[in-house]
């Protein structure tokens, strides 16, 4: 009897389970042209001033780019890159209602930021955000912005590839990027892309240069993740140990036939930081292995507070628990010399290297220069 209803209990839940992926699957069939109508009310267009002192020929000039309304008290999202360091930042809204924007908070490593408008009398709308987790190679996605100046645009593709890491990016913090062939262009930097539910699962953030129909979004999971320090804090607040490099593994040190050990070999190390204070040593021989870069000769970690350092997984995880006030113990290896350093980390403080100039990596920054065209009203 207890296997009959067993089997009935089962049946009963496979047939629920069935029912619900039926829903979602018809929800989200919406026609691009509904979606449309969905989404575009909460993109704005943003613009910002940019001023260059040291260069009297062009010491102004307009940013513009895109943004999405988050909630009904006028948050919105947007690219760090769109309005960090800029002035006089105002927001379009899809009525073409213009106003003034307050900068709330913004994140240029992970390239956030978060905006506030005046809420006007007939209110705001908003947008849905989410599940980045969710995506899935080959779902189809849509991008709506402003590219190039041009107003409230949308370009059709699929997710076409998802945790790219891309060393392009400021301080290699393995940010997973959501790679996408929907075209998107100077001028779109900010604004949602969006699935066929209508709902925001990224912030489109950069292209690839030199590339056709290779674009990039940040996951709007790892936005909600820094939101709230963005709109309480302003930034986000994260440790600096202040070291980047690679794992050194048995099959590295078989290849290179050297008495090496397990651990993360340091490469560079940020001037200023505590590992700089601490006296690690970064690299100076750079050699090519099975098409992968190592900077050979600098520290190597073997371990952190005790605990081997010996793959990828163990130092990720090591960064990911690490906190402001957090006392840090090393165990280096150098020149056949094993010594121990220890010390508590401070906030890190934004870098020179965390905002490029326009140009100087193969990842270019979606914002656009270009003057707004006419909108019609």
């Amino acid at each position: 009897m207890r296997d009959w209803r067993g089997a009935m209990l089962m049946e009963v839940v496979l047939t629920i389970l069935l029912c619900l992926d039926a829903t979602a699957k018809a929800k989200c069939d919406t026609s691009l042209s509904t979606l449309y109508q969905q989404v575009s009310p909460s993109v704005v267009f943003i613009s910002a001033v940019s001023v260059a002192s040291m260069q009297p020929g062009e010491r102004m000039g307009t940013i513009v780019g895109s943004g999405v309304i988050i909630d009904n008290t006028g948050l919105i999202l947007t690219s760090s890159h769109v309005v960090f360091g800029y002035r006089a930042i105002s927001v379009t809204l899809d009525n073409g209602y213009t106003t003034p924007a307050k900068l709330i908070g913004t994140d240029p490593i992970l390239d956030v930021a978060v905006l506030r408008i005046p809420v006007p009398e007939a209110g705001l709308p908003k947008a849905t955000l989410g599940d980045s987790d969710a995506l899935q190679v080959g779902a189809e996605v849509v991008a709506i912005g402003n590219p190039m100046g041009l107003e409230q645009t949308l370009t059709r593709g699929v997710i076409s590839g998802i945790d790219r890491l891309l060393s392009e990016f400021p301080l290699n913090l393995m940010l997973p990027l959501i790679q996408t062939d929907a075209a998107i262009n100077p001028g779109n930097s900010g604004g949602p892309l969006v699935n066929r539910c209508g709902e925001v699962v990224g912030l489109t953030s950069a292209l690839l240069v030199d590339a056709k129909n290779i674009g990039f979004a940040i996951p709007i999971n790892v936005v909600k993740k820094v939101l709230p320090q963005l709109v309480q804090q302003g930034r986000v607040i994260r440790p600096w140990l202040g070291v980047s490099g690679k794992i050194i593994d048995k099959e590295v040190q078989d290849l290179l036939k050297l008495p090496l050990v397990d651990g993360f070999l340091v490469e560079t190390i940020e001037p200023g930081s505590p590992a700089a204070k601490a006296g690690l040593h970064e690299g100076e021989l750079l050699i090519a292995i099975a098409g992968e870069e190592f900077l050979f000769g600098g520290d190597i970690i073997t371990a952190v507070n005790g605990k081997e350092l010996d793959d990828a997984e163990k130092f990720a995880h090591f960064v990911r628990t690490l906190k402001v006030g957090d006392t840090v113990r090393l165990t280096l290896y150098y020149d056949g010399i094993t010594r121990q350093v220890e010390f508590t980390l401070p906030e890190r403080p934004i870098l020179p290297g965390d905002v490029p100039p326009d140009g100087r990596r193969a990842l270019a920054p979606l914002r656009s220069r270009r003057a707004p065209l006419q909108r019609q009203r």
